[in-house]
């Protein structure tokens, strides 16, 4: 998403001539122990009203192992300080296309899980975008993942909870997904 430094300020780009970007990415679905699932509220500036839920997670910096990036990210986004021993998985694997008003993303994705006691979520790591666009985090109890109220990006996050119990191995391969506020081809 594009601020103007302060945080303050968006411009959406014509869908014709948004700009595109791909990179690996990491995904890590936190389970506490009252079996509930920490999402994130994000939002797209250029589409006001609109939101949906998410993992933590995100971009593998140069040098960065997949395990290396989700501990780091874990920690920017949540304050929660954990090993890669921690992370089960991988659980999945997919292919994302994100259509924003201002960009198309496309990232290519591995889901891990972790295993938590309940915490006090510290937001004061993210970035200056993720100050832009996320709007709130929740604790959303398993059970209710498989009937959100909203988007829940991805939509097999009640599948991949259920795996994160007994991982049987290779991951699962969840295919090309597009997930858009302002689609691909517009």
């Amino acid at each position: 998403m594009s601020s103007d430094g302060d945080g303050d300020r968006f411009e959406a780009v014509d869908p014709g001539q948004r700009p595109h970007k791909e990179r690996q990415a990491v995904r890590v679905i936190m389970i506490d122990d009252h079996e509930r699932v920490l999402l994130f509220q994000d939002t797209d500036p250029g589409c006001p009203g609109v939101s949906w839920w998410v993992t933590p997670g995100g971009g593998i910096d140069p040098g960065e192992t997949e395990t290396d990036a989700a501990v780091r990210e874990l920690a920017e986004e949540t304050g929660y300080r954990s090993r890669a021993e921690d992370l089960i998985g991988p659980l999945a694997v997919r292919r994302a296309v994100h259509g924003y008003s201002d960009q198309i993303l496309v990232q290519d994705e591995t889901f891990y899980a972790i295993k938590v006691r309940p915490f006090e979520i510290d937001i004061s790591g993210h970035t200056e975008d993720e100050q832009l666009t996320i709007a709130g985090h929740r604790w959303w109890p398993a059970a209710d993942l498989t009937e959100p109220d909203g988007w829940l990006w991805p939509a097999e996050l009640a599948e991949l909870v259920a795996l994160a119990a007994s991982p049987n191995g290779a991951p699962l391969d969840l295919g090309v997904q597009e997930e858009s506020t302002v689609p691909i081809g517009s």
